[in-house]
């Protein structure tokens, strides 16, 4: 019984602290761009008109959106990171979140491309998600290897397995129903 609520509460906690945080960053975003057009919207307007606010973030998150799809915009968002990401907490949340939506972006080359099943010794059949296909030179020339991510909560917390192609099968399932399955 321990065990188990141990688990639940673990799963409910990645679950929602990514989500409580991404909902109280959009309110907080909302609450700054309100606070700060507001004035600028009474005086051109003559008053205020309630939605303004969201539709100014709306309108920004779709700049920021427009302005990260070229070369230049994606240097300047890398950057950014790069600075942010050495902020203890922004980096404990920021990252894994960040990691999981590409993982189901569709224009993303290194996410979850296909499902797949692995026959494992020490779990027997598993279902996880095919990462990446690369090839390594061994001592009996070039090997072929999957990598695997093999979900254990959530999909927020997994294994990584590297498999021969011969372990691994490929049931016919999209990547979004198995999710449904974690």
């Amino acid at each position: 019984m321990i065990s188990w609520l141990r688990r639940a509460f673990i799963a409910g906690f990645f679950v929602t602290v990514p989500l409580a945080v991404s909902l109280a960053a959009v309110v907080w975003m909302f609450r700054v761009v309100d606070g700060l057009t507001r004035g600028w919207y009474e005086q051109w307007m003559g008053g205020y008109l309630p939605g303004l606010g969201f539709v100014t973030t709306i309108l920004i998150v779709l700049a920021i959106g427009a302005l990260t799809t070229n070369v230049f915009g994606r240097r300047v968002l890398g950057q950014g990171e790069k600075i942010l990401m050495r902020v203890p907490v922004f980096r404990t949340v920021y990252a894994p979140v960040k990691q999981l939506i590409l993982a189901f972006s569709p224009d993303n080359e290194s996410g979850f491309k296909r499902v797949v099943l692995v026959e494992e010794s020490a779990r027997g059949c598993v279902m996880g998600f095919l990462t990446k296909e690369f090839t390594v030179e061994r001592g009996n020339g070039p090997e072929h290897l999957l990598a695997i991510y093999v979900p254990t909560n959530h999909l927020y917390l997994g294994d990584v397995l590297i498999c021969r192609p011969s372990q691994v099968t490929f049931p016919d399932l999209t990547v979004e129903q198995a999710s449904e399955c974690f």
